[in-house]
């Protein structure tokens, strides 16, 4: 039998506010345990919660961004569990009305010819207060509790079942992580948990419309385990299938040592939870205006900014595509462009040696070592002449290792291209005497002798001569 992956992802976003959702207190990672941990946040008995407003914005600014519905009027809810990290009972969070209603993302699956486009359904995003920490091993046999994430403003993004293998999960969950930076609601900071994804996985016969019973894979904060994740969960949920067992619903968690999942425990349904609408909270209400008034403080969106680049620049959608990957690349190619370089120049040298650079030391754009305005100033050099495409390569290498700015290599290493015609003539007078054969082999009608007289011409002028010049004058000579 032919089985089918069916995935949905929901995402725990943390909202890059200074304070929590329901206090004044900091959100500010890094503090000693429960520095941060206000009476609210504990839920001592006389406390109200007032919501915080920057919260609600963030929420707007993703519903604008993936064109969603934002409800004018949504509603807070106590979601009820007992958990050591969790000080009142219950989870301040929104259930049948939520902030931000049905939505959607397109999302690029692939590279080259087998790269192909999918739209991914949001069902919602609701805001939500974050839980405490159980810290285990503090002390030998026993386990603490950090309250300094109680109370920290997420917002909860949900999927449908869209996704059908693990690669399409990932890149919806790198679409979204990169959005949320756009539009600086995220810091995206998967290593401290400001963007963690519970994964649903189910599997069912190939063409059957009816779902499969699902395993939700909690708290994955890396792409990679979520990739070996979602595919060891499918591999046994088929095997088990296969092998007459069924599936139970469950919460499982992700070991990165064994690369396996393994059940926590059985899912909850929402009537666990026991929701009801919060007594200490209004509902919350949106206006046209407040909706307008965050719409006015949008930046560029990514499609937006994509179309923009192949219009006003010329680039291909692949390149425009890959140039609006993350704002930071997004703004690195623009002020390179602002700084005086040709646009698909500063394309090829930001998607190749500066990415390729920046992955193999594993850092953000914002680190390059070197700023936009120097690669400019190197790209502008290729422009006008001064050097060939060899020597920008030997340039930016000494540029990224911090030797100085593109004119005073090119002057140090003697890197200046030779573009005097009357020195590049008698070169190529010298390439033609020592190379008779080469050129009868071309009067023949041999095209690969003409490249290897262009080479030896290179040589000899040890690479400085410029090799269209070259090309030029050894075309005239030969056909003249």
């Amino acid at each position: 039998m032919e089985w089918e992956v069916v995935i949905g992802l929901e995402t725990h976003t943390q909202l890059q506010t200074k304070t929590k959702i329901f206090s004044g207190a900091s959100t500010a990672f890094g503090s000693e345990p429960n520095t941060q941990a206000c009476v609210v946040s504990l839920a001592f008995p006389g406390v109200l919660p007032v919501l915080n407003q920057e919260a609600v914005k963030c929420a707007i600014k993703f519903g604008l961004a993936v064109n969603a519905e934002i409800a004018p009027r949504s509603v807070f809810a106590r979601k009820n569990y007992f958990y050591p990290d969790l000080p009142k009972g219950y989870q301040i969070s929104q259930y049948e009305l939520p902030v931000v209603g049905k939505g959607s993302m397109t999302i690029q699956v692939g590279s080259g010819d087998k790269a192909y486009e999918k739209v991914i359904n949001i069902t919602r995003a609701h805001l939500e207060e974050d839980a405490g920490k159980s810290v285990h091993g503090a002390q030998e046999g026993m386990s603490g509790i950090d309250l300094n994430r109680a109370g920290t403003p997420l917002l909860e993004i949900v999927t449908e079942p869209d996704m059908r293998s693990a690669a399409e999960a990932v890149a919806y969950a790198k679409k979204l992580h990169d959005l949320v930076q756009w539009i600086g609601i995220c810091d995206g900071n998967m290593q401290e948990g400001s963007f963690r994804c519970d994964v649903n996985v189910s599997v069912r016969p190939k063409g059957s419309e009816k779902l499969g019973t699902r395993r939700e894979i909690k708290n994955l904060n890396s792409f990679k385990f979520m990739q070996q994740a979602i595919e060891y969960e499918t591999s046994w949920q088929i095997e088990t299938l296969e092998d007459g067992g069924t599936i139970q619903q469950a919460t499982v968690l992700f070991n990165p040592d064994t690369g396996e999942t393994r059940a926590m425990r059985s899912k909850e349904e929402a009537n666990d939870y026991r929701y009801f609408p919060d007594p200490d909270l209004l509902p919350l209400a949106i206006s046209e205006s407040d909706i307008s008034a965050v719409k006015a403080d949008m930046p560029e969106l990514p499609e937006a900014m994509k179309a923009r680049f192949e219009a006003q620049f010329g680039l291909a959608h692949y390149d425009a595509n890959a140039l609006t990957s993350s704002r930071g690349t997004a703004d690195y190619f623009v002020a390179t462009v602002d700084a005086g370089s040709d646009a698909k120049l500063a394309a090829n040298w930001v998607m190749g040696s500066v990415s390729a650079k920046l992955n193999a030391e594993d850092k953000e754009i914002s680190a390059s070592p070197i700023s936009p305005r120097a690669l400019a100033s190197l790209i502008k050099r290729i422009q006008d002449g001064t050097i060939s495409n060899n020597a920008a390569k030997q340039v930016f290498e000494a540029m990224w290792t911090g030797e100085g700015d593109a004119d005073s290599i090119i002057e140090s290493k003697g890197l200046k291209q030779v573009s005097d015609s009357g020195a590049i003539e008698a070169i190529v007078d010298e390439v033609l005497a020592a190379n008779a054969a080469m050129v009868e082999e071309f009067k023949a009608g041999k095209e690969k002798a003409f490249n290897a007289l262009v080479g030896q011409a290179m040589k000899a002028s040890k690479g400085k001569a410029n090799p269209a010049q070259v090309n030029e004058i050894l075309k005239k000579k030969l056909e003249g």
